[in-house]
Formats: C-alpha cells, sequence, structure tokens
C-alpha cells in the first residue's frame, strides 16, 4: 500500500520513556479514486480516506450507493442523507487515512476573484 506517512512524538514530563506515537497515512486522490469496485472501495469524507470494501453487503442503503460515492469526495453526499450518529461512529472503524493537504479543496469563502 503507497501512501506517505507523517509520524508525531511526543515526551512525558521526565523527557523519556513516554512516547506517544501519532501516525496518518496521506493519501493522493488520484490513488483513492483507482479503488472504485466492489473488490476495492474508498470513500473521502471530510479529507480522511476510509475503506469501506467490509460495509459494502452491510449498508442500510446497499451497495449501489457506495459504489456511486467510491474513488470521489463523498462528504456532501453523506451529509446530505443525514446519517445519524451511529453511522458516524461506525465509520471510524474503516478510516485509513487523510487525503493529502495539497488535495484539500480550500475551505469554501476562500474564493478568490473581483
Amino acid at each position: 500500500m503507497s501512501g506517505s506517512m507523517a509520524t508525531a512524538e511526543a515526551s512525558g514530563s521526565d523527557g523519556k520513556g513516554q512516547e506517544v506515537e501519532t501516525s496518518v497515512t496521506y493519501y493522493r486522490l488520484e490513488e483513492v479514486a483507482k479503488r472504485n469496485s466492489l473488490k476495492e472501495l474508498w470513500l473521502v469524507i471530510h479529507g480522511r480516506v476510509y475503506d469501506v470494501t467490509r460495509f459494502l453487503n452491510e449498508h442500510p442503503g446497499g451497495e449501489e450507493v457506495l459504489l456511486e460515492q467510491a474513488g470521489v469526495d463523498a462528504s456532501e453526499s453523506f451529509e446530505d442523507v443525514g446519517h445519524s450518529s451511529d453511522a458516524r461512529e461506525m465509520l471510524k472503524q474503516y478510516y485509513i487515512g487523510d487525503i493529502h493537504p495539497s488535495d484539500l479543496k480550500p475551505e469554501s469563502g476562500s474564493k478568490t476573484g473581483s
């Protein structure tokens, strides 16, 4: 699996031994776009990448809904459906990484022009 890794370390108050490692794997949108089939299905929701392949048969809305959003940013569709807090919690188990910062869309409101 390709993807770049970023690691952050924190030491305890004594400066030793207390190492906390937080690593995030970054994926490019072009890499996510290749995962758009029943064999491997990834979604992007709010800049986070989810491998929902194992969830295809369990999704209450059917696998077709997930296939339509496969390999792309599904944030708007995810929010439009009005998923429950349980659904949002369940999503965490499918999290595999974040979209690479250079592939993130600029926040709305930061449009340029005159």
